[in-house]
């Protein structure tokens, strides 16, 4: 099970194809009871990944963001589990911004040990196996990709189009990178796994169907994804709703 990215990859690909074209179409956007925006898109794209997990994974539940804001959580979860946002970095998909992904991870006692993650705009994609991270897109053959190193005086963080001044400074007194670039969706975590970036320090809400998959995949590319305080980050947390707490993505 933990050598299943490619045909997560496919599945993500599909659920991509299926979206791209309601993007910048004017969907009607509608809110949550959370208040966060969902469409069309968000709901089409979870449909089309919950049948064809259920066809290929009949016995590995899932936990997937539309059906967990209309339904709920549950109160507990099995050792091994898959994570789905079928549409991450809705504002920005919203707003006609290219950051936005679709995503799947599958989960072994709190780690993610397989992902992938497809950018519809760009047709990017990326997914683990046997250990390591590999892309494709459109014209250019699979290859595998790897963190880079850090490199002095040009560490590029990543961090959101919202993110206040005050607080990005606070971050880079913190952390110690030297460039900014804003950037919406798991998308972020999957440009640190290919060497375009360096760090994304998240000091804020998150769930774990947000990070499951980038998270597998940037590990997989010889990154790291911790808390703050550099421990292991865990996955599973049902009694917290699935929330996560805060944690930092690094390169190489």
């Amino acid at each position: 099970m933990n050598n299943i990215g490619a045909e997560l990859a496919e599945i993500c690909e599909a659920a991509a194809a299926l979206i791209l074209p309601l993007w910048r179409s004017g969907l009607t956007v509608l809110h949550k009871a959370d208040e966060s925006p969902v469409t069309e898109a968000d709901r089409a794209g979870e449909a089309l990944i919950l049948k064809a997990l259920a066809e290929r994974y009949p016995d590995i539940p899932v936990i997937s963001e539309e059906d967990a804001s209309e339904f709920g959580t549950p109160d507990a979860i099995g050792p091994r589990f898959f994570l789905v946002d079928p549409l991450d970095g809705t504002k920005a998909f919203i707003r006609g911004d290219p950051h936005f992904t679709v995503n799947i991870g599958l989960i072994e006692n709190g780690h993610p040990v397989a992902g992938a993650v497809s950018a519809p705009p760009s047709g990017e994609t990326w997914w683990t196996l046997d250990g390591v991270a590999m892309k494709r897109m459109p014209g250019v053959a699979d290859h595998r990709v790897q963190a880079r190193p850090w490199p002095p005086g040009e560490a590029i963080a990543l961090i959101s189009h919202t993110m206040r001044l005050e607080t990005a400074d606070k971050l880079e007194a913190e952390y110690g990178f030297h460039l900014r670039q804003p950037m919406d969706s798991s998308i972020k975590l999957c440009r640190i796994a290919e060497g375009a970036a360096d760090i994304y320090p998240r000091h804020g809400p998150t769930m774990e169907w947000d990070t499951a998959a980038g998270h597998a995949v940037l590990e997989a590319a010889g990154g790291r994804f911790t808390t703050p305080e550099g421990q292991l980050f865990l996955y599973g947390k049902a009694k917290e709703g699935f929330r996560n707490g805060w944690f930092v993505a690094r390169g190489g």
